[in-house]
């Protein structure tokens, strides 16, 4: 069974959708509905799928999205809008795809179909890290960055900082392949914590804030934009 929670606070759109997902037979669909980012968070359940409105009163889509994506990187996010540029607001929330309203029938069963044939992730692999600490072994997603500071590269995840005898250039080289970048000289940054850019200055979730170089400018943004056609199928990095 394919749990679908679909949130709008326009009830005759959330009605229409719940009638389309009765009609999509290729796999049994459980939905639930929620006129509120506020009552969908307080539900406190576990989803595959979510069909989320963007321009919603009180709490919007994106920032519903967000919270959301701190106790749960799996579920797939599918937003429905009215903004054809949807560009503006996709940044830091890992959408997999972005739906026109009104919905269409075919344009909604094909995302769904796409959804379910990119299946499930698979558990993520944990790598193992020599700290003052001790041995540290973390998956990718729990770090945010590596930050090089007094000879000693500080790896930084929400819960702890944990200190390694490590060289920063080293370190960017094994990680590229599970998805972080380096924008600035004395930094590898996870592209999955990237919340936004403004000017020289990246916020990274929970606040943190590490600095973009000029140098490093261009490429950073680069291998952003390409980790984010990759999560969504498509680029929707704009500076």
């Amino acid at each position: 069974m394919i749990k679908i929670a679909v949130c709008d606070d326009d009830e005759k759109i959330l009605g229409e959708t719940l009638e389309l997902l009765k009609r999509y037979n290729k796999l049994p669909v459980c939905a639930d509905a929620y006129t509120s980012g506020e009552a969908l968070l307080a539900a406190g359940k576990k989803y595959d799928i979510l069909l989320l409105d963007i321009d919603m009163e009180g709490m919007d889509g994106i920032e519903t999205a967000r919270r959301i994506r701190e106790a749960d990187r799996e579920v797939k996010l599918i937003y429905v809008t009215n903004y054809s540029d949807y560009t503006i607001f996709a940044f830091g929330v890992h959408a997999f795809a972005y739906l026109l309203k009104p919905l269409k029938e075919e344009e909604l069963f094909a995302q769904l179909d796409e959804a379910f044939a990119y299946g499930l992730a698979g558990p993520e692999p944990e790598l193992e890290f020599r700290a003052r600490e001790g041995i540290v072994r973390l998956a990718p997603s729990r770090i945010l960055c590596f930050e090089y500071l007094s000879r000693q590269v500080l790896l930084h995840t929400r819960e702890q900082v944990w200190h390694l005898k490590r060289q920063i250039t080293e370190l960017a080289r094994e990680m590229e392949g599970y998805g972080f970048a380096m924008p600035h000289k004395s930094f590898v940054v996870n592209l999955h914590a990237v919340q936004r850019i403004h000017g020289y200055e990246i916020t990274l979730t929970e606040g943190m804030t590490v600095p973009l170089s000029q140098k490093k400018s261009a490429l950073f943004r680069r291998a952003l934009n390409e980790y984010l056609a990759q999560e969504r199928g498509q680029g929707v990095w704009k500076s």
